[in-house]
């Protein structure tokens, strides 16, 4: 095992015993503590600091129209705060096909403390990210005694460009949040290893305490992001090194002490399989079959590792582009086969090579694909938690191989303090792009092709511009996304509500009753229908198009309002009384319900209605 000594740098050969003396020769140990020149409370201060510096001019961005109405901007619920109803909700619903209730939680408390603006949301996401990179320094510090390679592990990880998607992006609260309590999990496994190793009762109290506390840190990382059901992998990984607890002959209760964590992880596999099968996101194997699956697994590898090493050309969304040609799913295959038997060789000689590598491959499992969800072919965030293993390979890595070579430790040690500065520049740079909406799709349009999201939610930020140069230029847009996708319901429905902007009322009507035959229960495509339809004096389908809309959602307040409007149009007032009570009932101070049923009622045996026009979608 590695010894804790924070306050030296150690290699596995500084490491070995000391020769034994010869019989009966006096050995007299003379023991010099050396206080470091640069305490560690004063490391960890400075990487913070500098992480919150960094990012600072996220606080002053905007939320964006990707997954941030559903978890913030369009969510009753959140917006709401913290709350006894809420507490339940947040444990028995889910968002964007995902369950992590702690994630919802944390996104109320911030409503509580900071109000609705985006400032406060984008606030916590950085204090989280900045203690991430705190929690990096100490794990790997405490685990090998290494003060200046974990601080340049810790970061490289805190400034790496490829984890701004992390940080300045609202929804991916869940990411910071599980790998928070993830690594505070780590922490205190570590600390129960290695009290576990001292025979003597007050040291046995406090490992049971440190494994209570690590057991009970990973289910609130489970609830927050499911991606941590890895961790148990990960644990064993820190049993071969730098722990060596791996024995022949105890690897038993190495193995009985995982139990728990493995049930946990198995429970939060299921519940997200479960949650996303019945959300409709993850893709069966008609539309992906396994073998495109697998190469789109095997390419995303080699792709993450290039943007860990060159960040660049990075994108909010990357398209999965289908089957991959076969000669570069074999490259990628025997480059990934080759370089784990080159690791595998070179075990005893170089074991963090190998341990860095299988933390970056294993904890990728859960996002590469093989069971796909979602249309990207690979995003950003997910290599929040795997670059810890690469940064392990490259810091601990370089030393192992340069040790006693002076002149390569010092370019190592060159090249590393080159890449963190450069990290900075660059991370300062992408963040820029996470300004708003459209400044963040015009660039994923810059450095992707056929990138329909993109252009779909450029479009869609473009329309709440409201200008006449915005409003054709969303049309554009929608209409590119809909020549890629044109089996996406929602962009039928953008394109068919940027059409109407443009008084084509027709091709809008045909592009709703498209966008409903992709998706039979699209509510809002229903009621949008019915409007159009409603404005070309086309009553009795309008009616139809409103009653499948209240069907749907039975408290649609607009749908009941325009659905008594257009029975009232058409001469039915009783029905068109109820529809107006019925909105009353639901929302006793709106007052277009109020006036209608007043009117409905003043005028239900006269021929001709005077209500009010009906409400826009």
């Amino acid at each position: 095992m590695i010894p804790d000594a924070p306050n030296q740098e150690h290699s596995p050969s500084d490491l070995a015993r000391p020769a034994k003396p010869a019989p009966g020769t006096t050995v007299t140990v003379t023991t010099i503590a050396r206080r470091p020149p640069v305490p560690t409370w004063c490391l960890t201060a400075f990487l913070m600091v500098v992480t919150l510096g960094l990012y600072w001019p996220a606080v002053h961005y905007g939320f964006v129209n990707f997954d941030d109405p559903l978890y913030v901007t369009e969510n009753p619920r959140v917006l709401a705060g913290l709350g006894w109803n809420n507490w339940a909700w947040a444990f028995t619903t889910t968002v964007a096909a995902n369950w992590h209730p702690l994630t919802l939680l944390s996104l109320m408390l911030d409503v509580n403390v900071f109000g609705t603006r985006p400032a406060g949301f984008h606030f916590t996401n950085l204090v989280i990210h900045a203690v991430n990179a705190g929690l990096v320094f100490a794990l790997l510090q405490r685990l090998s005694g290494a003060r200046w390679r974990s601080f340049g592990a810790a970061a490289l990880f805190a400034w790496h460009p490829l984890h701004v998607e992390s940080v300045a992006w609202v929804s991916e609260r869940k990411d910071v949040l599980s790998a928070c309590l993830g690594l505070l999990a780590l922490l205190y496994y570590v600390k129960y290893a290695q009290a576990a190793r001292v025979p003597d009762p007050k040291s046995s109290q406090s490992s049971s305490l440190y494994y209570g506390l690590s057991l009970g840190l990973f289910a609130l990382g489970l609830m927050s992001k499911p991606m941590l059901v890895t961790w148990p992998f990960v644990m064993c990984l820190l049993d071969y090194w730098p722990l060596e607890r791996f024995r022949k002959d105890c690897w038993r209760p190495l193995v009985r002490e995982k139990l728990p964590f493995l049930g946990l992880a198995l429970v939060a596999s299921v519940v997200a399989c479960l949650v996303q099968q019945s959300d409709g996101v993850m893709v069966d194997a008609i539309q992906e079959p396994i073998d495109m699956r697998f190469g789109n697994a095997l390419i995303s590898y080699l792709r993450y590792l290039i943007k860990l090493f060159w960040p660049v050309d990075l994108a909010v969304f990357y398209p999965h582009p289908g089957y991959w040609p076969l000669p570069q799913v074999l490259l990628a295959g025997g480059m990934l086969v080759a370089l784990s038997g080159f690791f595998w060789v070179e075990r005893r000689r170089h074991p963090s090579l190998l341990m860095g590598w299988l933390w970056f491959l294993g904890t990728l499992v859960p996002v590469i694909g093989l069971i796909q969800v979602g249309a990207q072919s690979l995003a950003d965030r997910y290599t929040y938690l795997p670059s810890v293993g690469v940064l392990i390979m490259v810091f601990w890595g370089a030393e192992e191989i340069s040790h006693r070579r002076p002149w390569l430790m010092q370019a190592v040690a060159v090249a590393l303090v080159a890449a963190i500065l450069g990290c900075l520049a660059v991370t300062r740079c992408q963040l820029r792009y996470w300004r708003n909406s459209e400044t963040l799709f015009r660039h994923a349009l810059a450095v992707t092709r056929d990138n329909y999201v993109a252009h779909n939610n450029l479009g869609t930020a473009l329309a709440d511009r409201n200008t006449a140069e915005a409003d054709a230029e969303a049309l554009h847009e929608y209409q590119t996304a809909l020549r890629l996708r044109p089996d996406n319901p929602m962009y039928h429905y953008n394109l068919a509500s940027s059409l109407i902007k443009q008084g084509a009322l027709g091709s809008a009507i045909e592009q709703f009753q498209a966008a409903i035959r992709l998706k039979s229960d699209y509510t809002d495509a229903h009621y949008n229908l019915g409007l159009a339809l409603a404005t070309q004096g086309q009553m009795y389908e309008a009616i139809r198009e409103f009653q499948t809309a209240i069907r749907l959602r039975p408290d649609f307040i607009n749908a009941h309002n325009n659905l008594g409007a257009a029975l009232a149009e058409s001469g039915r007032y009783d029905e068109a009384i109820h529809e107006f009570q019925e909105v009353l009932r639901l929302q006793p101070d709106y007052p277009r319900a109020q006036s209608n049923l007043a009117k409905a009622m003043a005028l239900k045996n006269q021929p001709k209605s005077l209500l009010s026009a009906p409400a826009p979608p």
